[in-house]
């Protein structure tokens, strides 16, 4: 009799425990992490598994558990690891990296993706993109005009593959552009499409007749005045106050040379670019500054790269960043609103302050609130 007690004691222990590790794995937050494990863009995929560890970390709690997938920037291999999260009963997953990537995972409504993408146009309706995109640095940089009464601006933006991304974002942002022009980056057509932009050869023309002007004059201070024009290459003013310049790197660099070859310098106009993620290379072109843009928060990306070095002895990508952030982006609203229905975390309007900076959530959308910083003297300084 005693050991048939013990024996239905003992059952009875065994389910209620079966029971409470059932409710405690319904409770855990599942996040799925796809990311390029193998092929050219491993180092990408690799750091970015390291910051979702650095985050895993910080925010301390058992119940968040991550899932590691191989995409090898490949969409198939992307749908095929997408496949084996929704066998896993995986509803939320941080990646894929690249749009490119994004091409068949709307067959799996299952899952919600936040891709680090990003593009804005063209997504499948279960993806969300989570980086850095048009809007938001549209956004961050009518604030800038506005502050200086900056009201004849253009817009210049390179013939390549996300032209409608800037005319949408122009659209929803309401920035007053008076003119955006699409311009060729082959370095030829390049420079006549500035010249043409800045209307430089009536100016150069101009600069010409004014000198002959006064060769043939009777003027008394005539040598000075020669004097005066000879320093000049042009003479009329361009019809805008400053130039927004969507591109990046060596493509950048050529533009702004252009503008300043056709008499537009930085020290007149306000030269303004998208996010250079604090490229040190501009630095050292001093020619092409003061130059202004929007990025994130230069502060804790500074704190995060020092932590991530003391923690893996390597610097990290603003990918890693982005990727740290939101784990504790999820974290977050699934805390405040529940994780039943991962579908409906980003509908709400909320927001969420990340090392990256202020993620704006709204309408399954995310938008950034930017800072914005100028780079003169081979300094970089902090507007707002």
């Amino acid at each position: 009799m005693y050991k048939f007690l013990k024996i239905i004691i003992l059952i009875i222990f065994l389910l209620f425990n079966n029971q409470n590790s059932s409710i405690a794995e319904s409770d855990k937050i599942k996040i799925g992490l796809l990311v390029p494990l193998t092929g050219e863009d491993k180092n990408i995929g690799q750091q970015i598994v390291k910051a979702t560890r650095m985050a895993l970390k910080d925010i301390n709690e058992n119940n968040l558990e991550i899932y590691l997938k191989d995409t090898n920037s490949n969409p198939d291999q992307t749908f095929r690891s997408a496949l084996e999260f929704q066998k896993m009963g995986i509803k939320i997953v941080i990646g894929p990296i690249f749009f490119k990537s994004l091409s068949q995972l709307e067959e799996i409504q299952e899952i919600t993706f936040l891709s680090f993408t990003n593009r804005t146009l063209k997504l499948p309706v279960n993806v969300i993109s989570a980086g850095v995109n048009a809007s938001s640095q549209l956004n961050t940089i009518k604030n800038f005009l506005k502050l200086n009464d900056l009201n004849r601006t253009i817009l210049l933006t390179p013939k390549l593959d996300y032209e409608d991304e800037i005319k949408t974002a122009i659209k929803k942002t309401e920035i007053k552009i008076i003119k955006h022009h699409i311009y060729d980056t082959e370095p030829t057509k390049l420079t006549a499409q500035i010249e043409k932009i800045t209307n430089y050869k009536k100016r150069k023309k101009n600069l010409e007749k004014e000198i002959q002007r006064i060769e043939n004059s009777d003027l008394i201070d005539k040598e000075k005045q020669l004097e005066k024009l000879s320093k000049k290459y042009t003479i009329g003013n361009v019809n805008f106050d400053s130039v927004i310049i969507s591109d990046f790197d060596e493509s950048l660099k050529s533009v702004i040379t252009s503008l300043i070859y056709t008499d537009v310098s930085p020290e007149n106009k306000y030269i303004i670019t998208f996010n250079q993620w604090f490229d040190e290379s501009l630095l050292n072109e001093k020619t092409i500054q003061p130059l202004f843009y929007p990025s994130i928060n230069r502060k804790n990306l500074k704190s995060f790269e020092k932590k991530f070095v003391n923690e893996f002895s390597e610097y990290p990508n603003y990918l890693s960043l982005l990727s740290y952030d939101l784990v504790g982006l999820i974290y977050y609203l699934s805390f405040k609103d529940g994780i039943e229905n991962p579908k409906n975390l980003f509908k709400k309007k909320s927001s969420f302050k990340g090392k990256i900076g202020v993620f704006n959530v709204r309408d399954n959308k995310i938008n950034h609130k930017l800072n914005f910083y100028q780079i003169a003297r081979g300094e970089i300084r902090e507007i707002f």
